[in-house]
C-alpha cells in the first residue's frame, strides 16, 4: 500500500513539474533565427530573461509572433524594428545607442565619476582641516577638561 502511495505521488510530482513543451518551428532554420532574434530581446513580464529563456506565457506569444514574422519573409531588422515600434526600446536587452538612451549607457560611468570625485574633494578637504588644526584652543580645553574629569560611579 505505501509502495503504490509512493508511485503515485512521484507521477503526480512529474506532472506538476514537466509543464508543457515548447512550440517550435516547423523547420530548423526558422527556429534557429528565430532564438537569434530572441536572445536579443527582453522578456516583458520577467524583465531580467532574455525572450528566448522566458517561461512567461507573453514570452510564448512573442516568440510565436516572431515566428510568424519569419515566415513572412521579414528580416532580422524588420522584426527588431516591429517590435520595437510597438513595445519601445525597452523590448530590446540591449537598447540602441542613440541620444535618447545615452543616459542609459553613460550615467552609470557619470555616477562612478563623480563618487570619486566627491571622494576626492572631501579627503583633500579633511586633509587640510587636520594639516591647519582645525581645533581651536578653546575647544582643546574643553576636551581636556572632559578627558581629564573624574567619571561617576553609580
Amino acid at each position: 500500500m505505501r509502495a503504490l502511495f509512493i508511485f503515485i505521488f512521484s507521477l503526480w510530482i512529474t506532472t506538476a513539474i514537466a509543464g508543457e513543451a515548447q512550440s517550435l518551428a516547423q523547420d530548423s532554420q526558422t527556429e534557429a533565427r528565430m532564438l537569434a532574434i530572441s536572445e536579443e530581446l527582453r522578456c516583458l513580464v520577467c524583465q531580467n530573461e532574455t525572450l528566448a529563456t522566458s517561461r512567461a506565457e507573453l514570452a510564448e506569444d512573442l516568440r510565436s509572433e516572431v515566428r510568424t514574422l519569419i515566415k513572412q519573409g521579414k528580416s532580422d531588422a524588420e522584426i527588431m524594428d516591429f517590435l520595437v515600434t510597438r513595445y519601445g526600446d525597452f523590448v530590446r536587452y540591449r537598447p540602441a545607442m542613440k541620444p535618447i538612451t545615452w543616459l542609459l549607457w553613460f550615467g552609470p560611468f557619470l555616477l562612478l565619476i563623480g563618487a570619486i570625485a566627491g571622494l576626492i574633494v572631501y579627503l583633500r578637504q579633511r586633509a587640510t582641516l587636520v594639516a591647519s588644526g582645525a581645533l581651536s584652543e578653546g575647544d582643546k580645553a574643553r576636551i581636556k577638561a572632559l578627558l581629564n574629569q573624574p567619571e561617576d560611579k553609580a
